[in-house]
C-alpha cells in the first residue's frame, strides 16, 4: 500500500514515460506543480521501496513493480471517470478532479466489481485506454492528431491529449466530441489552422487545438 502522495508521483512519472525512456526531476516537478527539491526527497523514498530506478542527474524510470502500481492507479482513475460520465451523467469536463480523489480507494474487489458493472469498458470519456486488471492496455488503432489531416479527409474524433476543463468545454461548445465525424474543408498555409465540418456546421480551429484532438481514419 502506498500513500496518496506516492501514488501521485508514480502516476505522473508513468505519464511522462509514455513518450520517453526516463524523466528528469525538473520534468516531474513541472508536471506536479511542485519544487524540484521536494521531488528529489520523494524519489529517494520511491527508490528505496524499489518502485523506481533513480540515480541523481541520470533520470528516473519505473521498476516492474512501480509500473504495475502506476497502471493500477491509472485504471482506477479512468474507470471512475467512465462511471461518473456514463452512470451519473456528469460532463466530461467535470470528472477529472473527482476521479483524482476516487483513484486512491484501495479495495481491489470494489474496482473489479465497478469494472464488471460497467461492462469492462476499454476507453474512458476522453478516449484514453483503461488498463485491465492485469495492467494490459488495448490502444486505439492508428490514432493521429487532427492537424495531420489533409483537405477533404474524414475522420472520427477518438481522443484528446489536453484534459483541461477549458479545452473540453471548448470542444463541447464546438460539437467536437468523441465519436463525432469531421471533414477537413480547409487548411491554412499561414497559421496551420484547420477548418472542420462536424454535422452541418463549419469551425476554424487553431493549430494548437488540432494538435490536441486525436482522430481515427
Amino acid at each position: 500500500m502506498h500513500s496518496f502522495t506516492e501514488e501521485n508521483y508514480l502516476k505522473s512519472i508513468y505519464r511522462l514515460l509514455l513518450s520517453k525512456d526516463s524523466a528528469t526531476t525538473n520534468e516531474i516537478a513541472a508536471a506536479m506543480g511542485i519544487k524540484a527539491a521536494t521531488v528529489t526527497d520523494m524519489l529517494k523514498k520511491l527508490a528505496e521501496k524499489k518502485l523506481i530506478n533513480y540515480t541523481r542527474y541520470q533520470g528516473v524510470s519505473l521498476t516492474e513493480q512501480g509500473e504495475k502500481s502506476a497502471l493500477g492507479i491509472v485504471r482506477k482513475h479512468r474507470l471512475w471517470e467512465y462511471f461518473l460520465v456514463e452512470k451519473l451523467r456528469f460532463k466530461w469536463d467535470e470528472v477529472h478532479d473527482m476521479a483524482e480523489e476516487l483513484e486512491h480507494i484501495t479495495s481491489v474487489k470494489l474496482i473489479d466489481r465497478l469494472d464488471e458493472f460497467m461492462g469492462c469498458p476499454r476507453f474512458d470519456p476522453h478516449g484514453d485506454p483503461i488498463p485491465d486488471a492485469q495492467g494490459k492496455i488495448n490502444q486505439h488503432e492508428a490514432l493521429q492528431p487532427a492537424l495531420q489531416l489533409s483537405k477533404g479527409q474524414c475522420a472520427k474524433i477518438a481522443g484528446v491529449t489536453d484534459h483541461s476543463a477549458s479545452f473540453l468545454q471548448y470542444l463541447e461548445k464546438s460539437q467536437l466530441t468523441l465519436g463525432q465525424t469531421i471533414t477537413v474543408t480547409e487548411v491554412s498555409n499561414y497559421d496551420l489552422s484547420v477548418t472542420v465540418q462536424p454535422s452541418n456546421k463549419e469551425f476554424n480551429i487553431s493549430h494548437e487545438v488540432a494538435k490536441n484532438i486525436l482522430v481515427l481514419l
